[in-house]
């Protein structure tokens, strides 16, 4: 498992706990830190975790609107808890961050597959698809030399991330 995909998951981890005790402000940094000590206790992200977590809490609103819009059967209080977290992720990388939209939607659906049900995997790409042809500035991130300044970047920061974690053993 990928150090990045490790992170996303913690990342669910703690938005599910989140969500599911009714989304206590207070209590987020301490679920973030519980989370690490419970499931990657020797794991440094950099922050990743940190900043999707608080990212898709900032953006709340907003990413809900775009469940809301793009999920047209489900109402959003209808949508299992995994899932409805799993898509404020996707939706918060797809929108709010440099990641390119096709990894963020095949790193989405790959949570959804190992976390959520049977459909869980089809129910976010479509969700996620949806707003990905929608939206041409989403679009436009899937530039050629976009993505593969992304996909060095990502390269770099996950260098990074094992050398830090090498220094630290």
């Amino acid at each position: 498992m990928s150090n990045r995909h490790l992170a996303r998951t913690i990342a669910l981890q703690t938005l599910f706990a989140w969500d599911f005790n009714g989304r206590k402000d207070d209590d987020i940094e301490r679920l973030i830190v519980d989370n690490f000590a419970n499931f990657a206790p020797n794991f440094d992200d950099g922050g990743f975790v940190k900043d999707l977590v608080i990212g898709v809490r900032d953006q709340i609103e907003a990413i809900d609107k775009y469940i809301i819009k793009y999920a047209t059967e489900w109402p959003l209080d209808q949508i299992t808890t995994v899932d409805r977290n799993i898509l404020r992720l996707g939706i918060y990388e797809l929108l709010y961050t440099a990641v390119p939209p096709r990894v963020a939607i095949n790193e989405a659906i790959e949570v959804a597959k190992s976390f959520g049900g049977d459909a869980s995997g089809k129910f976010i790409n479509g969700v996620l698809g949806a707003l990905y042809n929608d939206d041409p500035e989403v679009q436009k991130r899937d530039n050629k030399e976009e993505v593969e300044a992304a996909k060095k970047e990502e390269a770099e920061k996950e260098g990074a991330e094992k050398e830090a974690a090498v220094a630290e053993k």
